[in-house]
């Protein structure tokens, strides 16, 4: 089933009535987060040019049966982070202390894309915190080549946001992005396109240079928690093969694949994707 304005809509309409906005200083950074719904925490983990927001059709899907929660990573813009010392381990930190600010003994993860590596590094140091976790086009090792590392590099000193080069912006987006492009209608595109163009220039980057510093496989048999791993058929970002050091790694993995979906599920399959959260979740 493809995605329509309407679901996004409606996703927007609940969302504005119901869900509660809230800030934590994490002692890094000003965390902005929202909650919505009730039941079992769900705490979701955007991805390195992404936003909470993303997932709102996604949860809308599931806020009937889950307290989801959305939280912005930091950006090194207005929110006081200072991202050029930012390790990965603060990342697991920040989610961590936003547990206990809203007083989550235990939770179930989705984390997308970078947020996925955030989710394994939380799982492996604090297992006791969480009950199931689903990762989104995730990876546990994806190393720059060569000229990714050399732009990445550069751009961290680079100001504003991808939005401010829109010839760049989009000429890189309809490359790369092409199999999520195409099945989108225009109100859900330009939903889609504002989240990456709203993106710092210096965080996309450091994110990036976080990930290529990044190897979680060692880590991956020690996370015993059920897993589900969700795919698109055409994702242009994660190699097929970082699924499939998941699977091998992880001891109690399953994956999904979406057919005819790229690497933003939230945005062309969320339907699907609340679906297959759901039955996860159930289990």
């Amino acid at each position: 089933m493809s995605v329509t304005a309407e679901q996004l809509r409606a996703a927007f309409v609940a969302f504005r009535q119901h869900a509660r906005h809230g800030v934590l200083d994490t002692g890094r950074y000003r965390m902005r987060y929202f909650i919505w719904g009730s039941g079992s925490p769900l705490v979701f983990i955007h991805g390195m040019a992404d936003a909470a927001a993303a997932f709102v059709m996604v949860m809308n899907g599931l806020v009937s049966r889950f307290t989801c929660v959305g939280y912005e990573l930091p950006d090194g813009t207005t929110d006081g982070s200072h991202l050029y010392g930012y390790t990965h381990a603060d990342y697991t930190a920040d989610l961590l202390a936003l547990l206990d600010h809203l007083s989550f003994d235990r939770a179930a993860l989705v984390g997308s894309s970078f947020g996925s590596t955030i989710a394994l590094a939380s799982l492996a140091a604090k297992p006791e915190r969480f009950t199931q976790s689903i990762l989104q086009n995730g990876f546990a090792y994806r190393p720059l080549n060569t000229a990714q590392r050399v732009l990445a590099h550069l751009a961290r000193f680079w100001p504003g946001w991808f939005a401010d080069y829109p010839e760049i912006y989009a000429r890189v987006i309809r490359r790369v992005e092409r199999p999520t492009l195409a099945i989108l209608p225009p109100l859900v595109r330009d939903f889609f396109l504002k989240h990456g163009g709203h993106t710092p220039l210096r965080a996309s980057a450091l994110r990036s240079i976080a990930i290529d510093r990044v190897d979680l496989r060692p880590a991956l048999p020690g996370i015993r928690v059920p897993m589900l791993l969700l795919t698109g058929d055409h994702d242009p970002l994660v190699p097929a093969s970082c699924a499939l050091d998941l699977e091998r790694g992880l001891p109690n993995a399953r994956r999904v694949e979406f057919t005819g979906c790229g690497h933003y599920p939230q945005y062309t399959h969320p339907a699907e994707m609340a679906e297959a959260i759901l039955t996860c979740l159930a289990k």
